[in-house]
């Protein structure tokens, strides 16, 4: 499997893969328009030009992350500094546009504080966590976390993504970097540094996503990817590993969980394949239950059989956002500057 910074250098954004971008863009606006994709009671039709928008007044780089907010409208993070923000309605109809600041605009966390929404902008090249209002007011940074002596310098921090527990403490995976899990209090005190860089069960090899399991209200945990291991990892609030959920075949991006389901975006299948990529989706027992463009999902013995794409619907898929209806909004990562895919529950 090739790690993503690598994977960049080696391919380049004019890879051919399977398709040219012209083939591609006429495959997705028209082969597709028909078909279901998923298994089980989670299919989908395929809108490719859900998100699409005039690309020389609102370009994108790499769709990186999609959240939704209480008003309903989807927001798009891209590393383009034109439009790092770009803000949606569900018909996709482009209702705003904000952010020049953030080079490397990677993780996209939003949450509620007493009625009022923020969100959480982990940039890989500033080596940093920025939060700000949904109109882009920067309301405060969380620097690299030199306190907690595991750092030389603030290179050697390169912040994936955020998550923000009930109590208000924010968690943020280094996935980029040095594989740390930064545990901060409401206020922004460190309380906490779990996980780092290994091969035993409670480290990782590139801790992407992260985000607060709260299906069990009674067991409340940290779901963590280990994506180049192919695993989601669990731990307590306090930095404990409990276990590991294996999905072989799926290099995951970050848990999103909606109801009683887990929801990942899966930027590479197989063996790790340029150009690849599907939908995980996990039920309450954290069972894989459907692939929307990958492999049926199959366990012998309880294990689960390896995933692979089946239909190019995706080039690397790196987040999923979630509505109300159960629709899905797919933001891909190095795939020519294209904008979100949606998937419409059937």
């Amino acid at each position: 499997m090739i790690e993503r910074r690598k994977f960049i250098k080696k391919t380049g954004l004019a890879t051919a893969g399977l398709f040219s971008l012209g083939s591609t863009t006429a495959l997705s606006h028209d082969y597709f328009k028909d078909a279901i994709i998923g298994h089980g009671s989670h299919r989908y039709k395929i809108d490719m030009a859900w998100g699409e928008l005039n690309r020389k007044q609102f370009p994108v780089k790499d769709c990186h992350e999609m959240v939704q907010d209480a008003k309903g409208r989807i927001i798009l993070l891209t590393n383009h500094t034109q439009n790092n923000v770009l803000i949606y309605d569900k018909s996709g109809k482009l209702l705003d546009a904000w952010g020049k600041e953030y080079p490397g605009a990677h993780g996209l966390t939003l949450h509620d504080e007493n009625g009022e929404e923020f969100l959480y902008i982990a940039d890989n090249d500033r080596h940093e966590v920025i939060k700000t209002t949904l109109e882009g007011k920067v309301v405060q940074i969380f620097p690299y976390p030199k306190e907690t002596g595991k750092y030389e310098n603030k290179e050697a921090y390169i912040p994936t993504e955020t998550a923000i527990a009930s109590n208000g403490d924010l968690y943020v995976s280094d996935g980029y970097g040095s594989q740390y899990i930064i545990h901060y209090d409401s206020q922004g005190n460190l309380k906490n540094i779990f996980g780092g860089q290994g091969d035993e069960p409670h480290l990782f090899h590139n801790a992407h996503g992260i985000c607060i399991d709260d299906r069990d209200p009674k067991n409340v945990v940290v779901l963590i990817t280990a994506r180049q291991q192919n695993k989601l990892k669990r731990f307590t609030l306090e930095g404990d590993y409990i276990d590991s959920i294996d999905l072989p075949g799926a290099y995951i991006c970050r848990p999103v969980i909606h109801n009683k389901h887990i929801y990942l975006a899966t930027i590479w299948s197989g063996d790790g394949s340029e150009g690849t990529g599907f939908i995980s989706i996990l039920d309450e027992n954290n069972t894989l239950v459907s692939a929307p463009g990958g492999s049926t999902p199959k366990y012998e013995n309880e294990t689960l059989r390896p995933m692979h794409q089946t239909l190019r619907v995706f080039r690397h898929p790196h987040d999923v956002c979630v509505d109300e209806d159960e629709n899905l909004y797919v933001a891909q990562w190095n795939s020519w500057g294209t904008y979100p895919i949606k998937l419409y529950r059937v």
